[in-house]
């Protein structure tokens, strides 16, 4: 560019226009002519009060907006700036300015349409429209000559951001503190399968705080490397989450790091998977030193791999030409901080271990019965261990709501004891990580004469949460230990008789199938069968005949 030009480029920084006026007639000539002699279009990113935050200069079919760093979005439903851009040969807005002010949330977007032939300029302008079912998240408005061109702009936007407001409070109101997310799957298991998979998702995020706005769930020929889901797709959900006033993406699948990078690029929601939500979940509920030495060693593994930062080109030692000086980034240090608090975390987690031993093997040398609870989180194994031993085990309807190993006496009549666990609950895709860090805690199970299967078979999906547990206790090495299978809740099965009968049937013929015997944990006085059993297993010889 010409000296000159690049002076014309500084004097729009130093324009302000009236809160009240979208643009002003003489700076709007004055890019006009610009955009004209340099033939590029021209943009300026305008705030509230008037000052010229950002001037932008593209090619002739478009500009780039840099990252509005100063201008964060948080929970706003607008940002605070808007943008008047130059278009050289009259076009109208393009896909790409209603994408930019979608995806930004920017007060508003302008388009001074030049005449090729004269000096006589139009001007288009388009903003967000109110959260629709089926239509577009934008409002278009059609071309005028800008000399006939008039609007109150502090009048407008002020309107719009409180109609925004209403019909994200229209949605669903929220309390203070919680996050509003929005849930997404891409799998390419069946319709139902992923139903069912997007259920508990919803679950575990009403347990850990999550208000949940939308569900999307798509299911590709094949994944997409960068985004899981097709770019045009990922769009679509990141406005789509913009518009609701979401404040995160929660994904059913775990991402990997360059999907997380990929995709917070696009949009400065959070953005998190169904590994993350269940480690913040654990991070909440471990209480015992036990508990919180394992969950932050399995958060710590889940994060190192996904730690990054800018500049990766200087991530490492350097030296010789070009490379003297920099030394270690803050990343590399920031990773190897992370390794050696994983190497501490695990040799206390060693220590915590021998002193679980020595316990156990106390256990063991009295000679006393050891039944241990398993079963799917939520399943009630909190809620049967404080009715079997009268204990006060915390106990609520949500997932997980208890982490940390439970051990309590049982009694039995003529004077007969056993140790009675409750464990922690299993998940289907439970994290790798966590499950490596929870071996220590399962070590409990290990020393087991009996594993007491509960089932919640007032759960649709109650036969697939058994296959998820036997595949678990397979991987833990417990397949050959013998076990009891319990379901539970079965007082609710006279509502399930009449809202599902279908389940109610296969409740039936599963219960008879594989012997199991119905409870309610609830209910001390439906426990006798259970009582029965236990004593049949441990003592025949006393069993009345």
């Amino acid at each position: 560019m010409k000296p000159s030009q690049l002076k014309g480029l500084e004097r729009l920084y130093r324009r302000r226009i009236p809160p009240d006026e979208l643009i002003t007639s003489d700076l709007s000539r004055e890019m006009v002519e610009l955009s004209r002699e340099i033939r590029r279009q021209l943009g300026i990113l305008v705030n509230r009060s008037g000052d010229v935050e950002y001037v932008l200069v593209g090619d002739e079919r478009g500009l780039y907006i840099p990252e509005l760093a100063d201008y964060p979005l948080g929970k706003k439903l607008l940002r605070g700036l808007r943008l008047i851009h130059t278009h050289l040969k009259g076009e109208a807005l393009s896909d790409d300015d209603l994408t930019d002010l979608a995806l930004l949330r920017l007060d508003l977007v302008a388009a001074l349409q030049m005449s090729p032939n004269d000096g006589q300029f139009f001007v288009q302008t388009a903003c967000l429209a109110p959260p629709t079912l089926g239509k577009t998240p934008y409002k278009i408005e059609p071309p005028r000559p800008f000399d006939r061109f008039s609007m109150d702009f502090a009048t407008f936007v002020d309107t719009l951001e409180k109609s925004l407001e209403k019909a994200v409070k229209g949605t669903k109101e929220v309390k203070g503190g919680e996050e509003r997310g929005i849930l997404i799957s891409v799998t390419k298991l069946s319709h139902e399968e992923a139903e069912d998979s997007i259920e508990e998702l919803k679950e575990l995020a009403r347990t850990a705080g999550v208000e949940v706005l939308d569900a999307v769930i798509q299911r590709p020929r094949q994944f997409n490397p960068r985004f899981l889901m097709g770019e045009g797709k990922m769009r679509d959900v990141v406005i789509r989450a913009l518009q609701l006033g979401a404040t995160l993406l929660v994904f059913d699948q775990e991402l990997t790091p360059t999907q997380i990078r990929s995709i917070s690029a696009m949009t400065e929601l959070k953005v998190i998977d169904r590994s993350q939500l269940i480690l913040d979940i654990f991070a909440r509920r471990a209480k015992s030193l036990d508990g919180k030495v394992q969950v932050e060693l399995a958060q710590l593994k889940y994060l190192l791999p996904r730690l990054t930062g800018r500049g990766v080109q200087m991530s490492r030692l350097m030296g010789g030409i070009g490379g003297r000086g920099p030394g270690e980034t803050k990343l590399e240090v920031d990773r190897r901080r992370i390794r050696d608090r994983i190497a501490k975390l695990e040799r206390e987690l060693k220590e915590l271990s021998h002193g679980r031993y020595q316990r156990r093997q106390k256990r063991v040398k009295a000679g006393l019965p050891i039944i241990s609870i398993v079963g799917y989180t939520n399943a009630g194994k909190s809620t049967l261990l404080n009715s079997l031993t009268q204990s006060e085990v915390f106990t609520e309807n949500l997932l997980f709501a208890t982490l940390d190993t439970s051990t309590r006496r049982l009694r039995f009549p003529r004077d007969r004891e056993v140790i009675i666990t409750d464990t922690v609950g299993f998940i289907r895709s439970l994290p790798k990580s966590l499950m490596g860090a929870f071996k220590a805690t399962l070590e409990e199970l290990q020393d087991a004469d009996l594993l007491l299967h509960l089932v919640d078979c007032s759960n649709p999906r109650f036969e697939e949460q058994i296959g998820q547990v036997e595949t678990i206790l397979a991987e833990l090495e417990l397949g050959e230990k013998p076990r009891l299978l319990v379901f539970n809740k079965s007082d609710l099965l006279s509502q399930l008789k009449k809202s599902d009968p279908l389940t109610f049937m296969k409740v039936r013929q599963v219960s008879r199938r594989l012997q199991a015997i119905s409870i309610s944990a609830a209910d001390r006085k439906s426990m006798e069968p259970l009582i029965e059993e236990l004593q049949r297993r441990f003592w025949p010889e006393e069993i009345t005949p």
